[in-house]
């Protein structure tokens, strides 16, 4: 069977999969409510698509050739044909639930229904639909076009097939996906968002500006950015929101959200995409 991929959600993660895809010879529809979106979405893929040009890692042909492969739609019946569904909306769970019970009554029987969900548990995703054993979390990472990583996430009821598939198709699009069974926070924001929270606390307790406490990370730890960087590149408020979910669903109050990560929030300064967090951008 030839794979046909929909794409759910515009924004950077949804164009960045959209881009992986059709650079891997899959046809693929891009689905969101807003048409501004949409030709934001495409843009800025034909912009990453020329740096690759630029960089040889793309040939001018294959580029248009990948971008013909691009449809997009502002109705989600577009996707009723497509063979993997991929969720790239924003990160609520209201939002991801209302979507997969929609995608399940429209999409073909056989369709898998994957979530790039952050946090949010597959097996209540998969329970929102009449498939749990076809709904999986397929978390890649930002930016989608240059990271190799893809959190392949088995809900309680997700079928070894539908797993073999997924990490199949990962392999197709050149990256490496590594299983993680359905705990909240996964493997890799289970790990990354108590040391960005950290960071947090640390600034808040003035043991170290940002940039010192990133300094550290980056020449102490070879990490090639620091925490805080992290932080404003991921978005404060998708910080929130993960360790939230990791508070809710583990319990353990080490997964409590600093209170100035909250501040942050609260006065609407999210990092890269507002132009302000932990750091100013021009």
């Amino acid at each position: 069977m030839t794979d046909r991929v929909a794409v759910i959600g515009a924004g950077q993660m949804g164009n960045g999969i959209a881009h992986v895809f059709a650079q891997s010879g899959i046809p693929v529809t891009m689905i969101d409510v807003s048409e501004d979106a949409l030709q934001r979405g495409r843009s800025t893929i034909e912009k990453n698509m020329d740096r690759q040009v630029k960089k040889n890692a793309l040939s001018a042909d294959d580029k248009q050739a990948a971008l013909g492969r691009i449809a997009t739609s502002t109705e989600l019946r577009a996707a009723a044909d497509a063979t993997l569904i991929v969720e790239a909306a924003t990160e609520n769970i209201d939002l991801k639930f209302r979507i997969f019970s929609d995608l399940d009554r429209l999409a073909a029987p056989g369709t898998i229904l994957a979530s790039n969900t952050s946090s949010i548990s597959i097996t209540r995703i998969g329970a929102q639909t009449k498939r749990p054993e076809l709904v999986i979390g397929m978390h890649f990472m930002n930016p989608v076009p240059v990271m190799q990583l893809v959190e392949v996430i088995r809900g309680l009821a997700t079928s070894d097939e539908t797993t073999r598939r997924v990490m199949d198709l990962a392999k197709a699009l050149g990256k490496t996906p590594v299983e993680a069974n359905d705990f909240p926070g996964f493997i890799a924001n289970r790990i990354l968002l108590p040391m960005i929270n950290e960071a947090c606390f640390a600034l808040m307790e003035g043991v170290g500006t940002p940039e010192a406490i990133d300094q550290v990370m980056k020449l102490g730890m070879n990490h090639p950015m620091g925490p805080l960087a992290l932080a404003d590149f991921i978005g404060l408020d998708t910080c929130v929101a993960i360790l939230e979910v990791m508070h809710d669903g583990l319990g353990d109050p080490k997964y409590r959200p600093c209170p100035l990560l909250r501040k942050y929030v609260d006065a609407g300064w999210l990092g890269r995409k507002t132009g302000r967090g932990f750091y100013t951008y021009g």
